[in-house]
């Protein structure tokens, strides 16, 4: 009789871990260890910021974009994750002054969507 041992994440287990590295601002640590190489990474219709990105490479340069356009931070903060199911939240706020758009106060949920120990849709919510 084989025993297979499932070593893939749970959803708890992932979002654990995610805090940790939100705590520490940790953003790019949080793509390279947990994103899918098809993550795709959505913002509401509305927004004045960033739309949507498929794909690794290309939610890391959305990422990558934003950052380098913030001329200072002011504060942020982040909740601790909230599971249900296969998916977990996290609360955001930001105060930063932002290249072309000023001094922007953003408070946001981040949804997070997890298949085979793998963030593989992040949701923004603003």
């Amino acid at each position: 009789m084989t025993t297979t041992i499932n070593t893939t994440l749970t959803t708890q287990e992932v979002a654990t871990r995610f805090n940790e590295l939100a705590q520490q601002e940790k953003w790019f640590e949080i793509q390279d260890e947990f994103f899918a190489d098809n993550v795709r990474s959505v913002d509401p219709a509305h927004s004045p910021y960033f739309g949507y990105a498929e794909g690794k490479a290309a939610v890391h340069k959305k990422g990558k974009d934003f950052v380098s356009k913030i001329r200072e931070v002011h504060g942020a903060s982040t909740t601790p994750p909230v599971v249900g199911g296969n998916y977990f939240s996290v609360g955001r706020c930001m105060d930063v002054t932002v290249e072309g758009l000023g001094r922007i106060q953003l408070d946001e949920i981040m949804l997070y969507e997890v298949k085979d120990g793998q963030i593989v849709l992040e949701q923004f919510f603003y």
